[in-house]
């Protein structure tokens, strides 16, 4: 499932899925057939934070485990429509309510054990339903806080009974199956929060994806290795064709440039700054091509801490959660400098939660906050804030100061953040710019909750509800008030309802008028203030066919169809 995270700088992959295959047949015409073999060299930026994709909300996490594990449903990286998976077909009642999932009797886990009706019914009642396992997932695939009911039909069939309609039901059931087999002592030892770290054994990591993991040194690299009973055939052939893919983990983007020139990876996600430099080399020695897939789906942004049960002082809370203060904020961002300096004009402004990537759902009336430092000024007087000797204080005399973590492996948003620095810094503000290792900066967002601001990112979609970790108050992603019990503010109430209507509205058009409102109302109250979306730009050695890169899928979304040249 295609659920929110928190973003660093990485290649994100969304695998494609299809059925099962015995041994390749030798007389299927020489043109219908991929080469076996071969290794894909990649690089991520940070370790992973763990190996359990049901406790994941970051993409350090998500990167690796996307080629492990699959749900019952996909969504094509090209066409975006729903397709089959872990599921072979469906049926469903009339008023929508009761669907028939048939699985696939041919599907191994890694340990050669079945995947079954079992593992289905374990990953949902068991872990996502779970209350006591603070999942991302439960706060998607649930219809106003209700479960669906998930039942055992048959060894190979499963069925869904939902309490309403539900829009998008089909596509969130990418939603990753877990095996049961394995992990269910674990779930009555009450240890699945931690189970599955990054010191687990590699072989314990059991999961049905066409790559297992085969070695992950902490630091350096993570070795996947192909899964020689993947379920997927194409033409005949069982998939996937690569033998292996390799992740180096590169902390400094621009050392990870230096290794893509150097041949020592085989793809990267470039910076816009690195555009012009790479194309010439790309003209001189063509031995690469260079992918500009548009506006990625993810978004940047700058959020303040609003959660009165962290260690940030009242009287900041107090600056943070007032609406003018934000709005002030927002018109300090000189977004055009900021796409023409960091991402040499590779770049969108960002107004609000989706861009038009995103498609159907996509708003692009939402309020717009050009930069208008004389409009920033005159909103913090109309709260009292006053600046005295360039410096600026609130109502109660007290200096305004605050820190900005962001990941330190990204070396745009740290631009992007000098830049908001000094332009804060105009309006009198005392600001302490800290870049942290992203996983700790994770740990801080999640879990301590001890941060004042930050400068981060989240993954994105084309389906609204598939945020709504991230939009309904009660949500594990809420960033800057998670888990409220109830709505913190008249407009989050507000989203809360349009999030509960909008997906039990089966009319697109209707739907879409709801999920506008969303959208507006977050360009007006700004619990996150958006910067600059950046364009997908790819770099990869031409050694590789079947390559489709998309806006939405990324550059190897369907990673077990891509195979070497000869």
């Amino acid at each position: 499932m295609k659920k929110y995270s928190f973003l660093f700088f990485c290649l994100i992959f969304f695998l494609a899925a299809g059925c099962h295959s015995k041994k390749p047949s030798s007389n299927l015409p020489e043109k219908l057939k991929g080469k076996y073999g071969g290794t894909l060299l990649l690089s991520t930026t940070s370790d992973p934070k763990s190996l359990n994709p049901i406790m994941a909300k970051e993409t350090s996490t998500t990167a690796i485990t996307g080629f492990l594990f699959e749900g019952l449903t996909q969504t094509d990286g090209v066409t975006t429509k729903v397709k089959p998976a872990l599921a072979r077909s469906w049926k469903k009642s009339e008023d929508g309510l009761i669907w028939i999932f048939n699985l696939r009797d041919d599907v191994f886990w890694f340990d050669g054990e079945n995947f079954t009706a079992d593992d289905v019914i374990f990953t949902y009642n068991k872990l996502i339903y779970n209350p006591e396992i603070p999942t991302s997932s439960r706060d998607i695939l649930a219809i106003k806080g209700k479960p669906f009911l998930v039942e055992k039909v048959g060894k190979y069939q499963v069925r869904f009974k939902l309490s309403s309609p539900f829009a998008p039901f089909l596509r969130v059931l990418s939603q990753e199956i877990l095996p049961g087999h394995i992990l269910e002592k674990t779930v009555e030892e009450k240890k699945f929060n931690s189970t599955w770290g990054i010191n687990t054994p590699v072989s314990q990591i059991v999961g049905t994806g066409p790559f297992k993991l085969k070695d992950y040194f902490p630091g350096q690299k993570i070795v996947l290795e192909r899964n020689p009973d993947y379920w997927k055939k194409k033409n005949g052939e069982r998939l996937p064709y690569l033998s292996k893919i390799i992740f180096l983990i590169v902390p400094d983007q621009n050392a990870q440039l230096l290794k893509f020139q150097a041949g020592e990876i085989d793809a990267l996600a470039i910076r816009g700054q690195d555009y012009s430099f790479l194309k010439d080399q790309k003209e001189k020695e063509k031995n690469f091509s260079i992918y500009n897939t548009g506006p990625s789906l993810g978004t940047n942004f700058l959020v303040f801490n609003q959660n009165p049960d962290s260690p940030t002082s009242p009287v900041k809370l107090n600056w943070f959660a007032n609406r003018k203060f934000r709005e002030a904020v927002a018109y300090s961002l000189d977004k055009e400098s900021i796409i023409g300096n960091v991402f040499a004009g590779f770049g969108y402004p960002e107004d609000g939660p989706m861009n038009k990537s995103c498609g159907f759902f996509y708003n692009p009336e939402v309020k717009k906050h050009s930069y208008d430092l004389r409009k920033a000024k005159k909103l913090l007087e109309e709260i009292g804030f006053e600046i005295k000797d360039e410096m600026l204080y609130d109502d109660r005399g007290n200096r305004i100061e605050f820190s900005i973590l962001t990941n330190n492996d990204n070396s745009e948003r740290i631009n992007v953040g000098n830049i908001i620095r000094d332009e804060l810094t105009k309006l009198g503000m005392k600001i302490h710019f800290v870049p942290l290792d992203f996983n700790t900066l994770v740990n801080k967002l999640d879990s301590s909750f001890n941060w004042e601001a930050a400068l981060i990112g989240l993954t994105g979609g084309i389906e609204p509800h598939s945020g709504r970790n991230v939009w309904a108050s009660s949500g594990q992603l809420h960033i800057w008030y998670p888990r409220q019990k109830n709505p913190a503010t008249l407009w989050e109430k507000k989203i809360d309802k349009i999030f509960e209507e909008g997906v039990k509205e089966l009319n697109p058009e209707r739907r879409k008028r709801l999920y506008d409102q969303w959208q507006k109302i977050i360009s007006e109250e700004l619990p996150l203030i958006y910067t600059v979306n950046s364009a997908s730009l790819y770099a990869v050695r031409n050694k590789f066919e079947n390559l489709h890169p998309t806006s939405y899928g990324g550059l190897f979304h369907n990673i077990e169809e891509i195979y070497l040249k000869e």
